[in-house]
């Protein structure tokens, strides 16, 4: 968060590790758990707190924007 936090109070996410990439490889890491049989809800959980991010039109963000979500839901 020290490296954070001010770019997210000024709406700022256009660096970093973006929302599509976090996406991928939550969707490779639930794949993997499927075949396993292994259960992840809070990983799928997280997937889909990122797709909201999506459809807010950030998924070039980084996964800082998350806060994005909790904005939205606040409204």
């Amino acid at each position: 968060m020290s490296n954070r936090f001010e770019t997210m109070l000024d709406d700022h996410y256009d660096h970093g590790f973006a929302v599509d990439w976090m996406r991928k490889d939550l969707g490779i890491c639930l794949d993997a758990a499927d075949e396993n049989g292994a259960s992840l809800p809070i990983t799928a959980l997280v997937d889909q707190f990122y797709k909201d991010v999506q459809n807010l039109g950030g998924g070039r963000w980084d996964t800082s924007s998350l806060l994005k979500r909790l904005d939205a839901l606040a409204g």
